[in-house]
Parts: C-alpha cells; sequence; structure tokens
C-alpha cells in the first residue's frame, strides 16, 4: 500500500535534506573543523601535569624561593604606590608596565633623566611621555588602554592635579622620606621601599606596621633589593634587569 502526504494547494511538497557539503558551514555554528584522535592522559600522570599560572601584572624582580614577583598595577579603581628609591628602580618598574602593553605618562621635573628611556620604550611607538610637573592632563584609561602615571618629583612632590579614575595607577618617587612621606604613605595601597637610614626605617616601621626583622634590615638592603608592602602582606624581593634594561638604565643602584 502506497501512502501520499497532502499538500495545500499553491504549495511544494518539502524537499528531503541533504548532508551538508563539504567545507559549508553550519547554520550558528561555523564550518566543519578536521577530525583529530583525542589527546588522552593515563590517571596515573595526572599528578604530574601542572600548569603555569599567575597573577597578570609587572614583575617586580624574583623572591625568596627564586619565583617571579607580580605586581598587579591595574584596577576597576585607582593604585596609589608610592616607591622610597632610586629613579632607577622607577624607570626600571615604568619600562615593564609600557611592556605589558599600558600607557606610561611621566610627570618630572628632570625630563632630561625620563627623554630617552621614553624614545627606547615604544620600539617606534609612542607608549610612554614626559611632562613636566602640574602639567599632566586626563590619561584616558580604560581596561583595554590602562596607565601609569608615574611622579618624579622629588622629597615634596605637589598634590596632583589629575584626576582618579579606574585603570589608572599612579607612582610616586621618593628620593628620601621628606614632609609629606606620612601623607602619600598612608594613602598608598602598595610602598616599595629600597634601603633606607635607620631613622627612616623606624618611621616607615611606625607608620607601615613592619615587624621588627623587616624594619631592622631596611637600612642594610643591597641596591637591588626592594621590600614590597600592602596593608596585608609584604614581600622582599631582588630586581634583576635584562640584558635590554641594563643596556639602557646600568646596574641596579640606591641613589642616582
Amino acid at each position: 500500500m502506497t501512502s501520499h502526504r497532502r499538500t495545500r494547494p499553491g504549495t511544494a511538497a518539502p524537499a528531503a535534506s541533504a548532508p551538508p557539503a563539504a567545507g559549508r558551514g553550519r547554520a550558528g555554528f561555523g564550518l566543519l573543523g578536521p577530525r583529530r584522535d583525542r589527546h588522552v592522559l593515563p590517571v596515573e600522570q595526572l599528578a604530574a601535569l601542572s600548569l603555569p599560572l599567575g597573577d597578570d601584572g609587572v614583575v617586580a624582580g624574583v623572591d625568596a624561593k627564586g619565583k617571579p614577583a607580580v605586581l598587579g598595577f591595574f584596577r576597576p579603581a585607582q593604585l596609589d604606590v608610592v616607591v622610597i628609591g632610586s629613579l632607577w628602580t622607577a624607570q626600571v618598574l615604568a619600562l615593564r608596565t609600557a611592556g605589558t602593553g599600558a600607557r606610561v605618562a611621566v610627570e618630572t621635573a628632570r625630563p632630561e633623566a625620563w627623554t630617552g628611556l621614553a624614545q627606547a620604550a615604544g620600539g617606534g611607538q609612542q607608549c610612554m611621555t614626559v611632562h613636566d610637573v602640574k602639567q599632566v592632563g586626563p590619561q584616558g584609561a580604560s581596561v583595554t588602554s590602562p596607565v601609569l602615571v608615574v611622579r618624579d618629583c622629588g622629597m615634596r612632590p605637589p598634590r596632583s592635579r589629575l584626576a582618579t579614575g579606574p585603570w589608572q595607577s599612579v607612582l610616586t618617587l621618593l628620593p628620601f622620606l621628606g614632609p609629606t612621606a606620612p601623607r602619600l604613605l598612608g594613602n598608598a595601597g602598595l610602598v616599595g621601599i629600597q634601603r633606607v637610614s635607620p631613622e627612616e626605617a623606624a618611621v616607615l616601621a611606625r607608620i607601615l606596621r613592619l615587624p621588627q626583622v623587616q624594619a631592622e634590615a631596611l637600612p642594610v638592603l643591597g641596591d637591588d633589593m626592594v621590600l614590597w608592602c600592602t596593608t596585608q602582606h609584604r614581600k622582599l624581593v631582588k630586581l634583576q634587569p635584562t640584558d635590554v634594561e641594563a643596556g639602557l638604565l646600568g646596574t641596579p643602584r640606591r641613589l642616582d
């Protein structure tokens, strides 16, 4: 017995579906990819599987175990950073920040110390700009274009005229503790300390609530050592320059 499908007058019977031709896309799913064997890992080998995952940010050096110490400069809220140390240290951090794809704006009273680095940093692209003191305009920081503002304005930096904003960090360089240091340290979310005098170490220990052993270590730190502090964590880091950084900036130093 033969069955017949009824159709409405004026309509054609539906055509039989055909398999998609080779190279033709599936609606909403794109092209069919190549078919390969699956990668299989025996259960007894799972313990040996590891992934090199870590925090995103700027590598500030290596810790006591030889592992990279990473600073997360950029976040949805502005981060204020204070570095008590040398121009060399600030320039290495600025160069490495630019290397992550961020833009760097330098507010400085000594532009001659930064101009050469700004020209070398971008490899032909302007990722680092140099400005006179109080002459830094809005930088337009965003999640896709974060900005680090470096303030190299001496022991008594004036208050910044730059409005705070997300995905923008401000790094203030202090060669030594000055009258504005307590205010700056109190507002900072991250503090980096190179070698300081015993008197300065005592002040820093009080403001940052440093353990005695760390406070006593500050006056004898090597030129390449930085103690990084947050409100909850502290880590001593060795800042090792790459060959390119050493060629541009020389060897680590505490005094400029």
